[in-house]
């Protein structure tokens, strides 16, 4: 999909951060962005962002995990511009802690979100998609937390590690039909993601951690220094004109990754593997070739 002018791109939590910085930059190569929103406040700073809002830009109320009120938007996106090309499943929310105090609800929450949320943007849109009769693609945020773990995010880190997989899996569901899949996977980026809690459901308002102001707003000092949210946006865009499967936005995790899949390789045992084992891997790979090739 290298011509992305007049694409419509639908893009969740898109009025703040990482999502903001991706509607920024699909929009000025040229395509139509429908961004979802949660907080006014975010959405009215969003838009002063786009010289040509409203009529290339849209902004919509959505919750993610509310799977109606899903359908509901894809609906209305397309009643406003047309079919949509692009989805960007980017919506997420954090609480750092160590896993081990988290309660219920904090996992609830957390994977509500940010798994559930992804899974059901898929749901609503690959029928779409399917019948748009031309490319199409799906960006699902990750992070680099899908890849290197820390004692602080556990939660958020699995969720992230999931769609990871997610994602791997659905590029080879969805090539024979021309949709392409990407996992985006950014480091530090500006976000108001510190705030995300202000939007945490009363009935999953139990936690493990300390929720307060002041947390809220350590969390946000501290990716304050991060990459501009356009600069990571723009990696996206390059991205799904590629069609990467992978993208990145911080070139300084090599070394890390490299330890992380070196320590991996070395646990593998030696010796020859299991007939049986082996051929069902071949008979595996068979089908995922055919399954690419089709």
């Amino acid at each position: 999909m290298q011509d992305l002018k007049d694409k419509v791109v639908f893009i969740t939590g898109g009025v703040s951060g990482v999502g903001l910085g991706i509607a920024r930059a699909f929009s000025a190569a040229g395509a139509k962005v429908v961004i979802t929103y949660m907080r006014e406040a975010h959405r009215d700073q969003a838009l002063k962002q786009f010289k040509d809002a409203p009529r290339r830009v849209h902004a919509l109320k959505l919750d993610v995990t509310d799977r109606v009120a899903f359908a509901h938007a894809a609906d209305e996106a397309e009643r406003v511009f047309g079919r949509v090309h692009i989805l960007v499943n980017n919506a997420g929310v954090n609480v750092f802690g160590p896993m081990d105090v988290a309660t219920y609800e904090d996992w609830d929450w957390i994977l509500g979100v940010n798994l559930g949320g992804t899974i059901n943007g898929i749901v609503t849109f690959i029928p779409r998609l399917k019948t748009l009769g031309e490319p199409g693609h799906v960006i699902n945020v990750a992070s680099m937390a899908a890849l290197i773990t820390g004692p602080m995010a556990g939660i958020y880190t699995a969720s992230k590690f999931a769609i990871r997989g997610m994602s791997e899996c659905l590029r080879d569901c969805l090539k024979p039909y021309g949709i392409g899949v990407s996992v985006f996977c950014p480091g530090l980026v500006k976000s108001l993601i510190g705030e995300s809690t202000i939007n945490r459901p009363a009935h999953l308002a139990h936690s493990g951690f300390n929720v307060d102001a002041a947390t809220m707003k350590l969390w946000n000092e501290l990716h304050a220094p991060g990459m501009d949210p356009l600069e990571a946006g723009q990696a996206v865009v390059r991205g799904v004109q590629r069609n990467d499967g992978y993208i990145f936005s911080h070139p300084e995790f090599r070394e890390e990754l490299t330890e992380i899949f070196n320590d991996i390789l070395a646990a593998l045992p030696e010796g020859e593997a299991d007939p049986a084992r082996a051929a069902i891997d071949e008979a595996r790979r068979r089908e995922t070739k055919a399954l690419r090739e089709s």
